[in-house]
């Protein structure tokens, strides 16, 4: 209903709107059984006005001395009972936002794409109050529909779910019933109907910062000191209610959280994940993975869009620099445009511009580049299916010191297409990506022998060319799956790249040269039972091999994971690799391919209740390889505070 004055946001239902509203009540257990009757009753109440979304959700419980709640900062999973709103604003079945609170006050929120990939680096500006009474604790919220993109028309459907975690008894109960069965999440919420005349949103918002700074500086001897000034901001242009642009000139990033330490003793680079709001919010949107299938869960980060490359650190620092020269490049600017448009078009554009930068006695070690990225999708039939495609382009001003290292021009064009049938039980996708990079023919040249190349390897089976002044590749993927079902899924994938294929300009590739034939099963029972909460049981099977042939692994893995009755949960499996004859194409970097010998691992994994303060977790894993002449034990029992197991298992 409409709210004729706003609720006051203090966790208490005694405003007239709430008085009037009718509330929702059929909350269904989602987990771990599916449909089953929920512990206790919950109970919703969704109210608006033209500038808010308002919810008021009340979560009975006869004993609020037994909630369980644990103050923290935002953003983090606490062990504890949550209350979850979900909201499709765009009511397009495939996007949404995601607000949770726990009855500590507890604030978690994320943006929502693809029908349920999350990303919690997302942050809007909201209110919420909680208060644990005689009847058990409330939430009551106010989402300012000024974080929600939606339509133009008068009136307007948002889709709608509430979740809540009653943890003690490890219950999940929902409104609508979320089904696990089914593939998909935004697709599956309710519906919110009748909002009308909502307000435009402010079109503008501006953050602009000042920074000065004495910095020690030594100069024929003395030691001196200068002045350094720095200005810049970010800019939040709502073009369209459902169409954003986003800006920064000289964006400041100084207290963004610092990489962990790494010593990598591998040829392949060390991925790190984006940390950074301006690239970090909106991410989803410029998603491509590549070499990403269910069997190795997408783990390495490897995609067509890397945005860590964008102000990294001068690529030839350890060429042209000293102490003294910068450990970062500047970006001068940058620029998004993300959206959705009525008929389920979804864009995302991205350039930004990295300025010049110096090293000792003047050698360029960064020159001036410009980034640049189109991601563009159609979705069809309701979401069920989808067509899209991406273009991202890096050119750079290279001079004499750059340009026999770096490439001065870096292309790739992929298109992608999704489609779900037999009532969306069933997924067929794959894409097709084309890439070039053009430079000197010592920058193409050291490109053909990095180590996601090796075209120097004697049995590779490709041409190295030193001439060469530009290289082009591709890479293809194909992926059949069953997405939903009570108890049986499954996906079986096969990749290829070319030796060509090169994205590092601006996405993250470990190799190229590779095809692959990857298939994954898994066996779910979600529904209580005498001895156990939850039972999974996967299969995998994996084989790689080089684009001439060169076969380089096989190997089948299963492992169970079993949650009981108690809360405490088992886990066993194993592997065993190299089976046939393979060989390892980068033991010898750059040499030929080394015979490998079969391993075997088995593990087994014994986790306490996790609602305990103190949780029991021991770990044990045996390893057998190199034809019996490698062989280790590890047995790793320790304490866990439930916190952190909170985070391992989320």
């Amino acid at each position: 209903m409409r709210a004729a004055q706003p609720p006051i946001i203090d966790g208490r239902d005694d405003d007239a709107v709430w008085r009037d509203a009718r509330p929702i009540t059929e909350f269904q257990e989602w987990r771990p059984s599916e449909g089953g009757p929920p512990k206790f009753p919950t109970e919703m109440k969704v109210a608006y006005d033209a500038g808010n979304l308002y919810v008021f959700v009340r979560a009975f419980d006869p004993h609020p001395d037994s909630i369980i709640t644990v103050l923290a900062r935002r953003d983090y999973f606490t062990p504890s009972d949550m209350v979850w709103l979900f909201v499709d604003s765009y009511h397009d079945r495939r996007t949404g936002f995601e607000f949770g609170v726990n009855p500590s006050g507890v604030k978690l929120d994320a943006q929502i794409y693809n029908d349920g990939n999350e990303d919690f680096a997302w942050d809007a500006v909201w209110d919420v109050a909680t208060r644990i009474d005689s009847l058990g604790w409330t939430a009551e919220f106010r989402l300012p529909l000024s974080q929600l993109p939606y339509g133009t028309q008068r009136t307007h459907t948002f889709g709608f779910t509430v979740d809540r975690d009653i943890y003690r008894y490890a219950q999940r109960v929902s409104w609508p019933l979320i089904r696990q069965s089914v593939a998909g999440f935004v697709s599956q919420f309710g519906e919110v109907e009748g909002l009308e005349d909502l307000e435009a949103p402010r079109r503008l918002e501006a953050a602009p910062y000042f920074v000065t700074k004495n910095v020690s500086q030594i100069s024929s001897n003395t030691l001196g000191r200068t002045q350094d000034v720095t200005v810049g901001g970010d800019f939040k242009y709502r073009i369209a209610s459902n169409l954003k642009l986003d800006a920064t000139i000289n964006p400041d990033f100084g207290q963004v959280e610092a990489d962990p330490g790494v010593l990598n003793l591998s040829a392949f680079e060390t991925f790190f994940r984006e940390q950074r709001p301006f690239f970090v919010q909106g991410a989803g949107q410029f998603q491509w993975n590549v070499n990403c299938t269910a069997v190795n869960d997408c783990s390495t980060g490897e995609g067509l869009v890397y945005s860590r490359r964008i102000g990294r650190a001068p690529e030839l620092a350890g060429a042209y620099a000293d102490t003294t020269s910068p450990a970062f490049t500047t970006i001068l600017g940058a620029a998004k445009l993300t959206g959705r448009l009525p008929g389920g078009f979804t864009i995302g554009a991205l350039d930004a511009v990295t300025a010049h930068v110096r090293g000792a006695g003047g050698a360029t070690i960064e020159p001036t580049t410009n980034y640049g990225v189109v991601r563009l999708r159609q979705d069809l039939r309701g979401g069920e299916s989808s067509i899209g495609g991406v273009v991202t382009a890096v050119n750079r001003d290279n001079d004499s010191w750059t340009s026999p290292y770096l490439h001065h021009s870096a292309y790739v064009g992929a298109v992608d297409f999704r489609h779900r049938f037999k009532g969306g039980k069933y997924e067929l996708s794959g894409s097709v990506d084309l890439s070039r990079v053009a430079g000197s023919a010592q920058a193409i040249a050291n490109t053909q022998q990095n180590a996601t190349h090796y075209y120097q390897r004697p049995d590779a089976g490709i041409a190295f060319d030193s001439t060469r002044t530009s290289l082009t590749g591709d890479a293809e993927a194909l992926q059949f799956g069953k997405v939903g079902g009570n108890h049986f899924i499954f996906q079986t994938n096969i990749e290829r790249r070319s030796p060509g294929f090169e994205v590092n300009d601006l996405g993250y590739l470990q190799r190229a040269d590779q095809q692959a034939w990857s298939t994954w099963a898994g066996y779910f029972d979600r529904h209580t039972r005498k001895l156990y909460n939850r039972f999974q049981w996967n299969f995998n099977w994996w084989q790689y091999w080089t684009t001439a042939g060169l076969p380089e692994e096989r190997a089948f893995n299963t492992n169970t994971h079993t949650t009981f009755r108690n809360q405490m949960s088992l886990h066993f499996g194993g592997t065993i690799g190299q089976l046939g004859t393979t060989y390892c194409y980068s033991c010898a970097r750059g040499g030929p391919a080394v015979r490998q010998d079969s391993y075997l691992a088995p593990w087994l994994g014994i986790v306490g209740d996790d609602r305990k303060t103190i949780v029991p977790y021991v770990f044990f894993n045996w390893f057998r390889g190199d034809g019996g002449r490698s062989r280790s034990v590890s047995v790793s029992p320790e304490p866990r505070d439930h916190r952190d197991l909170a985070q391992l298992f989320a």
